[in-house]
């Protein structure tokens, strides 16, 4: 199957892993996905542009003609931990998996990628959304190997650190900071989580209206898991007049639509959009790190 992996791929795989492994890794990429496709007796219709931005997804047939997807991510983006998130789920609010190909490549239920929940009006996106992510919110196995809410913000934390001396992000640096800190000293929830939820990733499809797809999971609370939710379409918000009430708004609806503590989902969207919006400065991304940070100092 030749193909040039897609743009978005290859830039988000090196902001967050690094140059070197990502270009090593998409070096092996078009031999590995054939060898993954002939393995699998899976027949390639084409490969979604822009796609995922940690892995390769190809639209394909199975040996009986079904339509799947076909999802391919390197290991150090831990493919594992998807499987394991979507087995136990087993279709309830996420995409079905069918099976796992060699190297961690995960086979799934055709979805419509075309259509997500960035397709309707604000309004009725963020009730399905909600509908969607309450469905995730399970107990993890007991066995699990999934990170925690406080292992894994403690490592964004770290990288945050300098921010907290420059003096355009000084100030709100230091309150994400110290909101995560009062967040994870008081935090009691172990629920399974999707990790990046948000609009784009719940699908149409043809078993569910929607379904979640792409998680990251972890086990922690569940504002934590609603946190990226709030700011989706951040530029229409930025770019509205009233974008700072709506975002207010928009957090003490989202937290009472799903009965969790608006204060806590304010401190998580606040650490959230700080630790994106300095991770974008970093990569060299201003214009979103501004309005991520702009976001920020709303809440």
């Amino acid at each position: 199957m030749g193909f040039e992996p897609p743009q978005r791929l290859i830039r988000t795989l090196g902001e967050t892993y690094g140059d070197a492994a990502a270009a090593e890794w998409l070096g092996k990429l078009p031999e590995l996905a054939d060898q993954v496709l002939d393995h699998a007796s899976l027949d390639t219709e084409r490969v979604m542009a822009p796609g995922g931005r940690s892995s390769l997804v190809v639209l394909v047939r199975r040996p009986d003609g079904s339509p799947a997807a076909l999802k391919i991510a390197p290991p150090f983006a831990r493919p594992d931990l998807e499987r394991d998130a979507l087995a136990h789920w087993n279709g309830w609010g996420a995409v079905q998996l069918l099976g796992e190909a060699e190297e961690g490549a995960l086979v799934l239920e055709r979805l419509h990628p075309e259509v997500s929940l960035r397709s309707l009006p604000e309004a009725k996106a963020l009730l399905e959304a909600a509908g969607t992510v309450r469905k995730l919110w399970v107990e993890p196995a007991a066995e699990h190997g999934f990170e925690t809410v406080t292992g894994w913000t403690a490592r964004q934390a770290a990288a945050m650190v300098p921010y907290r001396s420059e003096a355009a992000t000084a100030e709100l640096t230091a309150a994400a900071l110290a909101a995560r800190e009062e967040l994870v000293a008081a935090s009691s929830e172990s629920m399974l989580l999707h990790g990046n939820f948000r609009q784009g990733k719940v699908l149409g499809g043809d078993r569910a209206p929607w379904l979640a797809v792409g998680p990251e999971p972890l086990v922690g609370e569940r504002a934590y898991d609603l946190a990226r939710l709030v700011r989706d379409r951040v530029e229409d918000l930025v770019a509205a007049s009233s974008g700072a009430s709506a975002a207010r708004r928009r957090v003490n609806k989202l937290a009472d639509s799903l009965d969790l503590d608006r204060e806590r989902l304010r401190g998580w969207t606040l650490f959230r959009a700080v630790e994106s919006g300095t991770r974008a400065l970093t990569a060299g991304r201003r214009q979103d790190a501004e309005l991520l940070l702009e976001f920020a100092s709303w809440l």
